[in-house]
């Protein structure tokens, strides 16, 4: 375990996504990307996989850039997806592990039934999908989407969610999800730190409820990302108001995916004395798994 204090520099950005998951990049360019952006710190946070945790790591040696490694974990609370930023936990813990598993089969599945829907109508095949992906990549609707646009068939990622991939276009299909309690709850008994991804992003009054945020808090939840280009104005005020009143960290993060978003690393970012809470929180209950590469 390297040293569990290491000198953090700003700017941190603690939300990014590979090619392990839905990003475009692959998890070592992810890095250098980062660095050529002049970041000094970055977690990776793909969807419910730690692949790409080996390969930026070493790109973090290389770049001598502090790496925290992490995942977006998938929960669910009724119809509504709530996702769960987890940094620093045992990719090995088994419960969390046969989590994800369950997660990824279940996000493949629902991905097969999207693109089945939509091929009923568009030229569009599960070949086409899994063009656009890589090995061990965890598939899901963004890769749709790619296969959207190189199909003629969407002229942006963005525009393919705003259209055929949107709800209202009738292709929807939901996926198995925890709920966030559960979340929160094997992301700290794996040794983890748990945030809230962009919870303000559907504006103030779909902020999650205080009665809810208690029972997260309870269970371990240490923070809210709400400096993120998702929240809304009044979702940030309402986030601000939370954090106070629970005492939760604030982060922010860009939540890169390469070309697949508009969104630039660095955009948003987490000051260095919230980074080093999070990292003396993981610390201080678990044993993690090689954690970070600390900057020189």
């Amino acid at each position: 375990m390297p040293d569990a204090t290491p000198a953090l520099r700003a700017p941190i950005d603690l939300h990014t996504h590979s090619s392990a998951s839905d990003g475009t990049e692959t998890p070592y360019e992810v890095v250098v990307a980062a660095k050529r952006a002049g970041l000094a710190a970055l977690a990776l946070t793909d969807h419910d996989s730690t692949a790409g945790w080996a390969s930026a790591s070493q790109a973090a040696r290389d770049s001598e850039l502090t790496l925290i490694p992490g995942m977006e974990l998938s929960t669910r609370q009724g119809h509504a997806s709530v996702h769960l930023l987890s940094y620093l936990f045992d990719p090995l813990n088994a419960d969390l592990l046969a989590e994800t598993t369950t997660i990824r089969d279940a996000r493949l599945k629902r991905a097969e039934q999207i693109v089945a829907r939509i091929g009923a109508d568009y030229d569009l095949t599960w070949a086409d999908v899994l063009a656009h992906t890589s090995e061990g990549a965890t598939v899901g609707r963004p890769h749709i989407a790619d296969a959207l646009v190189a199909k003629g068939l969407a002229a942006t990622r963005s525009q393919a969610f705003e259209g055929i991939l949107h709800w209202r276009a009738g292709y929807f299909q939901p996926h198995y999800a925890p709920t966030p309690l559960r979340g929160v709850e094997l992301v700290v008994a794996a040794g983890g730190v748990p945030v809230l991804a962009h919870p303000g992003a559907g504006g103030r009054d779909r902020v999650i409820p205080e009665t809810a945020l208690r029972e997260l808090v309870d269970a371990g939840l240490f923070g809210l990302e709400i400096d993120h280009r998702q929240n809304t104005p009044d979702g940030r005020e309402r986030l601000h108001e939370l954090a106070t009143l629970f005492g939760l960290q604030i982060t922010g993060s860009s939540d890169y995916h390469g070309e697949g978003k508009p969104n630039r690393l660095g955009e948003n970012t987490t000051r260095p004395e919230v980074l080093a809470a999070l990292i003396a929180r993981a610390t201080g209950s678990a044993p993690v798994y090689g954690a970070m590469a600390p900057t020189a």
